[in-house]
């Protein structure tokens, strides 16, 4: 990064990341487990309940370190950008 020019910082791309990136590590630690993950995401999302999340690999603190509004919000846009 050249250090002559402003650059620009957008917090909503870093959380739209972090959101892919847990999501992904929970899931594939879900399946591990022989867990159906899609059940148990969308359990947790509107329960609230982290039992719906195995703790293996980390993945229910990992995934309590996001706000459930925060990944319904992401999960919304990337529906809505493949429906165009």
């Amino acid at each position: 990064m050249s250090q002559d020019k402003t650059s620009l910082f957008n917090i909503k791309d870093i959380d739209t990341e972090l959101v892919y990136s847990i999501l992904g590590e929970v899931w594939d630690a879900l399946e591990e487990r022989g867990y159906n993950p899609s059940n148990q995401i969308v359990g947790y999302l509107i329960s609230g309940d982290p039992g719906y999340i195995s703790s293996y690999k980390d993945a229910r603190n990992n995934i309590q370190q996001i706000d459930r509004a925060k990944i319904i919000e992401v999960l919304l846009q990337e529906f809505y950008k493949h429906k165009k």
